[in-house]
């Protein structure tokens, strides 16, 4: 009989590492079953296809689900770190890629559709490809959104003070002679559409004033977007620069030598044991 921890070992092997040929097989069938469950639930939106393929596409959807729970049972199996493994990245995108099929079940149903958030799953591809430069620019961006957090939400809330005074002004304006001023909520909705250029056309000003004032926050929203654009860009220039790497190829785990782990990491991703401080 098999020792339970030879087991362990070589399902982590499988499911947790692309490096072997069984690995790679796992994984590549892993992000074909994600986009084949992704379009059975685009095709049970569609009311033809639903009506006429309902029974296969749900029987279909289910099979898949009950796949993903059992793949998702042996990762916490074989993780030799269940806490860190669950409370991950991907970790809680496997667990909340299929809580949606089974809240629908029992309680809210179009909950369902949910599901599609297996498609974040499918980022494993990088480790699958070996796309270790990919992942490290990626890791850059996010690492660069983090840092720009701060002056964003700076940024965003002396823009929610400006479009709430924006439509305060066009609701005093046009308010007694536009119904789509009717009320401050209304205008600053306005507002917002029209600062950021999307222009649903739903609300117009009438007035002459009104107009002028439109054609001033039009002119302003196209300055104000490229703010937040600015801070990031920033960030992850000053990044490259200085060549600020979230990869460390030098970053060894003492246990089995593995090299490659982010920054951010406090366990090896091979074989669990903590990882050497920098």
């Amino acid at each position: 009989m098999e020792d339970p921890k030879d087991l362990k070992s070589r399902l982590y092997r499988i499911i947790f590492e692309a490096d072997t040929p069984a690995g790679k097989l796992f994984d590549v069938a892993l992000l074909i079953a994600i986009v084949i469950s992704t379009a059975l639930v685009c095709l049970e939106t569609i009311p033809t296809e639903h009506n006429r393929y309902s029974t296969l596409l749900l029987t279909g959807e289910w099979i898949l689900t009950g796949l993903f729970t059992i793949e998702y049972a042996l990762r916490l199996y074989c993780s030799p770190r269940r806490k860190e493994y669950a409370t991950s990245f991907f970790g809680v995108v496997d667990f909340l890629s299929v809580m949606p099929a089974y809240l629908a079940l029992f309680t809210w149903s179009s909950s369902y559709y949910l599901v599609t958030i297996r498609l974040l799953r499918l980022l494993r591809v990088f480790r699958i490809l070996k796309l270790i430069q990919l992942s490290s620019q990626a890791q850059m961006i996010l690492r660069a959104l983090r840092k720009s957090m701060p002056k964003i939400g700076i940024f965003f809330f002396a823009l929610l003070i400006l479009v709430f005074l924006e439509g305060t002004l066009m609701y005093l304006i046009e308010g007694g002679n536009n119904p789509g001023f009717n009320s401050i909520p209304n205008s600053v909705y306005w507002a917002i559409v029209t600062m950021t250029t999307v222009g649903y056309g739903d609300v117009a000003p009438l007035t002459p004033l009104g107009k002028m004032v439109a054609s001033l926050i039009m002119l302003s929203g196209y300055a104000i977007i490229a703010v937040p654009t600015g801070i990031v860009t920033a960030h992850i220039t000053r990044a490259e620069r200085s060549g600020d790497s979230l990869l460390l190829p030098q970053r060894k785990c003492k246990n089995c030598e593995l090299s490659g782990h982010t920054e951010e990491a406090q366990f090896c991703r091979r074989c669990g044991d903590k990882l050497p401080s920098q």
